[in-house]
């Protein structure tokens, strides 16, 4: 009973003074900073959009109180759903276009399930797209840690004027083809690595991995990001003990995908109070630094003695970390932090969803591979820049992967402009959730939308620059994002298509790989959508 007596007190204190994009907390001023900015350069429309559109209060809305009880309480509908779950239920019970209230500090949003709102709010979004959300980690930077960053707290959760100066600096580094490009040697020598442990730790009877490959997995991406960001590799994919430092990582990006999809997206009172979650999370957030700083101090020690040594490397032998330190030491510090921090677990989902697919699919599989034997001849053969311009297939198996096990739920954006969503008046500053969730397995956006079919993501004449009418391809872009879009897009894009395509194709090239378990409940949501049962592939050698 005290827990209710204190929650209705707050909700209490919010009906009382506090309009729909007011926002008197301390920890939420970021979101208050970006509506001052939308105010001050919004332009009243008065067009005839903008006059036949209905108002902003006849959204349908719901209940705050109902949603509390319903998510945060034994024997509420939602309680014991997981984020996907929640995201559909709320769908069914609201509708397609509804409102949901400010609750325990959090911003009052918009949902929308339609992909012409989609378009609306993204083709408006300003050259500084506001992106709600990540306010846990936000608060472990700007305050709980903030000695640490002393305002440079990276691309994932700052905003406006700081994420763009950020973002112009790192941009150069991660966003060019040319520069991502330049990994191909060292991320090809991680996978060969991979191969040989995929070799040592499958059972001798069966070919199959054990049920917790998916460690061997992060060791991999883990590997991987680390030759990008830090030109080094950790050793952990020819080790077979457990290093303390890089076990306690994966731990702690496991409770971080898990508290922080709780508290951001249920009821919750850790913006008032120290509530137990919120101790793990921040615990979390914690070692999540301590141990990715140490891998990048590690290679400044390492940078610093070859300067020392009057040692001066090829444009292609150095790392994201020693490109950036000649523009900014903070930034390079944080970005490196962020990419051992952001690459693990978000590579590692898209990878087994990719090899789901592939291995119950045989059929593609065999047809893949016929493409991968033509850029990698032997299976030791080296990656070519040449020769994976033209892998179609494989970034079409890749694709169709992402849309049949979708890494998030949605997509967030705070309106840049006054905007019409399905036919309401929508005003500029407003926190707008795109759920495309339940279109990615829907026929009307995707024919055929239960089968694995790479086919829709293939021009049917590879040879014309245009693109021939496709069947099978989506009805309209705005469904499928998986790394989003505009400016705001994830600026790991480049990198991650690398080292999934390099992996995947080297993988394909050494085994016939099957998947011979239940696929039911393959992935759990949190934050992010993780694997969900062991991934015991089976991986028999091929004998050319």
């Amino acid at each position: 009973m005290l827990i209710i007596r204190n929650c209705m007190s707050i909700i209490n204190r919010q009906r009382t003074g506090v309009a729909l994009f007011a926002n008197g907390n301390a920890q939420n001023r970021s979101q208050s900073s970006t509506n001052a900015e939308v105010k001050e350069q919004r332009v009243t429309r008065d067009d005839v959009e903008w006059q036949n559109a209905r108002s902003f209060d006849s959204i349908p809305a719901a209940s705050g109180l109902s949603l509390i009880y319903n998510m945060a309480f034994p024997g509420g509908k939602y309680k014991n759903m997981d984020l996907t779950q929640l995201v559909l239920g709320m769908r069914n019970d609201y509708g397609e276009f509804f409102r949901m209230p400010k609750i325990f500090g959090s911003d009052a949003m918009v949902i929308t399930y339609n992909p012409k709102d989609f378009e609306a709010v993204y083709r408006h979004e300003g050259i500084w797209p506001h992106r709600p959300g990540s306010d846990t980690l936000r608060y472990h930077r700007e305050s709980y840690r903030k000695d640490f960053y002393k305002g440079v707290e990276g691309l994932i959760p700052s905003q406006g004027k700081s994420w763009g100066e950020f973002r112009s600096i790192v941009n150069p580094v991660l966003m060019q083809p040319k520069n991502v490009r330049l990994y191909y040697k060292k991320m090809s020598q991680v996978n060969c690595e991979f191969v040989e442990r995929i070799k040592t730790i499958r059972d001798a009877t069966n070919q199959e991995v054990p049920h917790n490959f998916i460690e061997d997995i992060n060791r991999w991406t883990l590997e991987s990001v680390s030759v990008v960001a830090l030109d080094k590799q950790l050793g952990l994919l020819k080790e077979s003990d457990k290093s303390d430092n890089v076990m306690l990582l994966f731990k702690s990006l496991d409770e971080f995908f898990t508290y922080a999809g709780d508290l951001e997206v249920k009821p919750s009172l850790w913006r008032y109070v120290q509530t137990p979650m919120k101790k793990k999370l921040m615990n979390a957030y914690d070692n999540i630094q301590k141990v990715t700083l140490e891998f990048v101090n590690e290679a400044l020690v390492r940078l610093e003695a070859e300067e020392n040594k009057g040692i001066v490397r090829a444009e292609n032998e150095k790392s994201v970390l020693e490109k950036l330190l000649k523009i900014d030491k903070k930034v390079a510090t944080i970005m490196a932090m962020d990419m051992l921090m952001a690459g693990v677990d978000t590579t590692s989902s898209t990878f087994a969803a990719a090899m789901l697919c592939i291995a119950t699919n045989p059929v593609k599989q065999d047809k893949l591979r016929e493409e991968v034997m033509r850029v990698l001849p032997n299976k030791d053969s080296e990656f070519t820049e040449d020769s994976m311009k033209n892998v179609p297939y494989l970034r079409a198996c890749i694709k169709e992967s992402q849309r049949m096990y979708p890494l998030v739920i949605g997509h967030a954006r705070t309106t840049n402009r006054d905007c019409v969503l399905s036919g309401h008046k929508v005003p500029a500053g407003t926190f707008v959730s795109m759920m495309p969730l339940s279109m990615l397995s829907n026929d009307e956006y995707f024919p055929k939308a239960s089968e694995f079919l790479p086919e829709r993501w293939l021009r049917s004449d590879a040879s014309t620059s245009k693109c021939p009418a496709n069947p099978l391809k989506t009805t309209n872009p705005f469904v499928f994002l998986p790394f989003g879009f505009g400016p705001r897009m994830c600026v790991g894009k480049r990198i991650v298509d690398m080292e999934l395509e390099l992996g995947i194709a080297r993988i394909i090239r050494n085994f016939k790989v099957e998947f011979n378990h239940s696929r039911e409940n393959a992935f759990r949501s949190v934050l992010i959508n993780k694997p969900n049962i062991p991934l015991r592939f089976k991986f028999t050698d091929l004998d050319h």
